[in-house]
């Protein structure tokens, strides 16, 4: 089993995070994946489907085909772990989805869609020509080439978008939504619509989201964790706040996520943003 990241170059690095590839990670469990506040491709390299459980009854199945773009989420969904023998993906960086999409990101918010449903029969052939080729270099190669020249036919997005993504900063917490709408000189309530339709969630959830990934980063990196002062430094008024969130956004409390985690901390086929369900 492997799990390799690529970090593509200009232009492609200003939208996206970086590509993931997976490879023996299937095991016979489910597996929470919590919100992270960007935008996923995923593409099966073995079989053409991939299988999605819904949140809150985990046995409705919902069936997509092997290529998948999986939206700004605002809560947790559920995914099945035996597909992950060969994987592919593409980790957005917030709002870095939209120029690829030739739609607005909005449409994404909280669901899947099959990539040929986006791009057409292009969505199906980028797939074809992912699995033909045996090594990662040669996918990561034509992932990059695939969405630069989807890139030069692109339409750009609305500047304050970029703005209010700086302005809140990685954690979500260095501006208000209020002041950013006000550096960008629009109203609040018309900066609040654009960046929902950019980057998927409004501007008070996605920082809520940057927030609660903060936690779940801090939490994994403690030992004992001080949830008081973790509070402090995370941006919430206060313990209860934080755990409220938390379990808002992943559905456990921040004590029972670091439980599951050291409990998986040695298996190299947990994702990140991904929590193990028991059975």
């Amino acid at each position: 089993m492997f799990y390799l990241t690529y970090a593509p170059g200009p232009p492609i690095s200003e939208f996206v995070d970086y590509f993931w590839l997976f490879d023996g990670g299937q095991t016979p469990r489910k597996e929470r994946i919590v919100p992270s506040g960007t935008i996923e491709l995923v593409i099966n390299l073995r079989d053409d489907e991939i299988r999605i459980h819904d949140r809150g009854q985990s046995e409705q199945l919902r069936r997509f085909s092997g290529a998948v773009l999986s939206g700004t989420y605002s809560s947790i969904f559920v995914v099945d772990a035996m597909q992950h023998e060969s994987m592919l993906g593409v980790h957005f960086k917030p709002g870095g989805a939209f120029p690829f999409l030739g739609s607005l990101a909005s449409e994404l918010t909280d669901a899947h869609a099959d990539l040929a449903d986006i791009w057409g029969r292009s969505g199906l052939e980028l797939r074809e020509r992912l699995c033909v080729v045996r090594t990662h270099r040669e996918r990561f190669r034509i992932m990059e080439e695939v969405l630069t020249n989807r890139l030069r036919r692109s339409r750009k997005g609305h500047p304050a978008v970029v703005i209010g993504l700086n302005g809140f900063g990685p954690y979500g917490t260095r501006a208000s939504v209020r002041d950013v709408a006000r550096d960008v000189g629009i109203c609040q309530r018309r900066f609040s619509k654009v960046f929902a339709a950019q980057v998927g969630l409004t501007p008070k959830v996605f920082c809520r989201v940057l927030r609660s990934q903060r936690v779940r980063t801090l939490v994994g990196q403690t030992e004992k964790p001080d949830w008081a002062r973790m509070a402090v430094t995370c941006g919430y008024f206060d313990q209860s706040h934080l755990i409220n969130d938390f379990q808002e956004f992943s559905g456990f409390s921040p004590t029972e996520y670091l439980r599951r985690l050291r409990q998986h901390q040695q298996d190299g086929r947990l994702k990140s943003n991904h929590v193990p369900l028991p059975g």
